[in-house]
């Protein structure tokens, strides 16, 4: 399914290339020590994002944090936060093969998203990201632009989210 593009004249969905991605946990007394060592400093507030080249950061609560990157820096991420274990206590763990990533761009894109989502999108600003469920399935839903959202779905999820997606948009489609 790697970089399947389905073009609508309203909406776009793609599937992404894998990112390298792990679930990040630490105390507050090594916050800045585990960014220090992504290169970043550690967003604070949930849904918050940093970015720093293509490595991105959101804070999904206190002490949580999803980390994305391109998969060539996997080992160089799990060697650097093995080295400062022992000074800055930490639980880093890779879940690089439990997730799919879509991304839906265009005019219709908002529209789209609400069809599965619950939340207030309205509220959630470019930038932001948070993790929510989109037709009962736990999801990571970034906001990128106005129009431009990407969806980080569990993979045992994600045909039934694709589905979901492509029928949305039909029906957008033809409403339009």
């Amino acid at each position: 399914m790697t970089n399947q593009k389905h073009d609508f004249p309203w909406v776009t969905i793609e599937d992404l290339a894998p990112d390298a991605r792990f679930s990040l946990r630490v105390g507050e007394a090594g916050r800045d020590r585990a960014g220090l060592t992504l290169g970043l400093s550690l967003p604070t507030g949930v849904s918050n994002v940093v970015r720093h080249g293509e490595r991105a950061v959101v804070c999904l609560g206190p002490d949580e944090w999803l980390v994305t990157a391109p998969e060539g820096e996997r080992d160089a991420i799990v060697e650097a936060f093995a080295t400062i274990y022992d000074q800055t206590p930490h639980s880093l763990v890779e879940i690089s093969d439990r997730e799919l990533t879509y991304r839906i761009t265009g005019p219709a894109a908002f529209t789209l998203m609400t069809i599965g989502c619950p939340r207030d999108l309205s509220r959630l600003t470019p930038g932001r990201a948070v993790r929510t469920v989109f037709d009962g399935a736990t999801v990571i839903l970034w906001r990128d632009a106005e129009d431009a959202f990407r969806l980080d779905v569990w993979r045992s999820f994600a045909p039934h989210v694709r589905d979901l997606l492509d029928t949305g948009r039909a029906e957008l489609a033809a409403g339009l």
